[in-house]
């Protein structure tokens, strides 16, 4: 595990943007557990084969994910439609508690939308405190709704990812799918494990490291914004992966391990991202702004105010 530290007030400064959002701070005092990352491979675990093709062109081919997703690159492989029905697992662990939130939806890499219902966990007896959050990712932006902290229910709240330490890699309990893509293009160090199962289809497993900075020059521009604050964000670039990519070069399969850190306990995340159901239909209509709450979200803890509903 990799600690990341942000440059600007470490862990704390961490804790705070989680907390603007509000998905990861209302899961904080939930008590919930998962494997890791939320999602296990079937069919027996990964079995080494001696591809000397995928080990020696395992680089490449982590860089390309991201466009043959969005369909802008096949890789001399058949083209593939742009979408994808999209399942992601973000597990936390701080303090000897851990707990994990799932989504499930449907995104478009061509135009980098997509639209999840986000669960957070049951309290600890077992009951559900929180209604499933809708949250639509854009460009620059994440809409949440039923975000609860005193938002209207009719209400979104709109979250500039561009002005957040971390680009929204983790705080709104979902890493955009295109996000997950783009931060393998800075990928430096890359190993073949070898072939795998997963949900019947055939996929080659890759583990490495990820730069931040080098994947944020190297990232479309709809995603540079965001990377690039991330980039600024951590005190390392460093950020620890394993993709699954299959027959097609489709990623089919990404866990990130990131860990923030402070004088208190270490908060590490694990996010997952699965991708199946490639070419679905995707329609995402962003809110119109009397639509967009504006008035102040109540923090983890607090009674009232906290932060404007139009970012963080």
């Amino acid at each position: 595990m990799v600690v990341q530290q942000q440059r600007s007030g470490g862990g704390a400064r961490a804790a705070c943007a989680l907390a603007v959002v509000g998905v990861m701070a209302a899961a904080a005092g939930c008590s919930g557990s998962g494997g890791p990352g939320g999602f296990a491979i079937g069919g027996g675990g990964d079995r080494a084969v001696a591809d000397e093709r995928d080990r020696s062109d395992g680089v490449e081919l982590i860089h390309r994910a991201a466009a043959v997703l969005a369909g802008t690159e096949a890789g001399g492989r058949e083209a593939v439609d742009g979408s994808a029905e999209v399942r992601t697992s973000m597990e936390t662990a701080a303090g000897g508690t851990r707990v994990t939130i799932t989504g499930r939806g449907r995104y478009d890499f061509r135009t980098q939308l997509g639209r999840l219902t986000v669960v957070l966990p049951k309290d600890a007896r077992g009951e559900a405190e929180h209604l499933p959050i809708t949250e639509l990712l854009a460009p620059g932006a994440l809409y949440m709704k039923n975000r609860g902290a005193g938002v209207p229910d009719d209400k979104w709240v709109r979250v500039d990812t561009t002005t957040l330490a971390d680009g929204n890699l983790v705080t709104g309990g979902v890493t955009d799918p295109m996000a997950a893509a783009e931060l393998l293009r800075g990928a430096r160090e890359v190993t073949y494990v070898g072939k795998s199962e997963l949900a019947g289809v055939t996929v080659r497993h890759y583990r490495g490291t990820a730069d931040l900075g080098r994947a944020a020059r190297a990232a479309s521009p709809q995603s540079r914004g965001a990377l690039a604050a991330a980039a600024k964000g951590f005190r390392t670039d460093a950020v620890p992966f394993d993709a699954y990519l299959d027959e097609a070069g489709r990623l089919r399969k990404v866990r990130h391990r990131f860990s923030f850190a402070n004088a208190g306990p270490a908060v590490e995340v694990v996010s997952t991202t699965l991708l199946s159901g490639f070419g679905v239909p995707v329609d995402v209509r962003l809110p119109d702004d009397r639509d967009i709450y504006t008035g102040k979200i109540q923090q983890a803890g607090e009674g009232g105010g906290g932060g404007d509903g139009r970012g963080a």
